[in-house]
């Protein structure tokens, strides 16, 4: 498949465009910087914005699925995931590309009680802006005809853990929880290569490898 990545210099987008490669699909690396990212290999690496609903129409075009990690911490959040995702559902329309996959964020998720993670009882306050700007996207993603999915992990990243190439979709939220960003990235092309939520939210959670 030909697939354009959105945010690709970050964490989660790196491993998003090595596991698409490992796989073989062909990827477009999209970054606002190239220069910056000159050590993203094995992708095809192009300057864009993805707050313009042109610029993403143009590195779209011709592209089977879009993937999107994107995020600008120099930008109000609810600016930019609202623009953001404003501009995708726009651009990726206008360029034919019908599936959509974006990395999303778990205190958006509901937890264990079906309330929001971060409207739960001591959600600490100075993630609730960041958190209400990602639910602000969602909005807006459930307002759009594409086929998107919004993949969140059910807790946090773990930065530092070993990948146990596995992973499995959770009920709900759970701050507890840690998955690798490689582990994520399976679920996230899964959703590419055989999609299984169709304008639907989905939270992953790591799967330990059998004793």
């Amino acid at each position: 498949m030909n697939i354009v990545v959105f945010g690709a210099g970050g964490r989660a987008g790196r491993q998003i465009v090595a596991e698409a490669r490992r796989r073989g699909h062909r990827v477009t690396a999209v970054v606002r910087d190239p220069e910056r990212h000159s050590d993203i290999a094995d992708a095809r690496l192009v300057a864009g914005d993805v707050t313009d609903a042109s610029d993403v129409a143009h590195v779209a075009a011709g592209h089977d699925a879009a993937l999107s990690a994107a995020v600008d911490l120099s930008v109000p959040p609810y600016d930019f995931f609202t623009t953001s995702a404003r501009a995708l559902t726009a651009g990726l329309a206008r360029a034919g590309v019908r599936r959509l996959v974006v990395v999303g964020l778990a205190s958006v998720l509901p937890g264990a009680s079906g309330v929001p993670l971060l409207d739960e009882s001591g959600f600490p306050s100075e993630y609730r802006p960041f958190s209400l700007g990602h639910a602000a996207g969602l909005d807006e993603l459930r307002a759009c005809d594409l086929d998107w999915a919004y993949v969140a992990p059910a807790g946090d990243f773990d930065h530092d853990g070993t990948p146990t190439g596995r992973y499995r979709f959770a009920g709900h939220g759970d701050p507890a929880t840690r998955i690798t960003y490689a582990d994520f990235a399976l679920a996230l092309l899964d959703e590419i290569e055989t999609p299984c939520h169709h304008q639907a939210v989905a939270a992953v959670r790591a799967q330990s490898m059998p004793s």
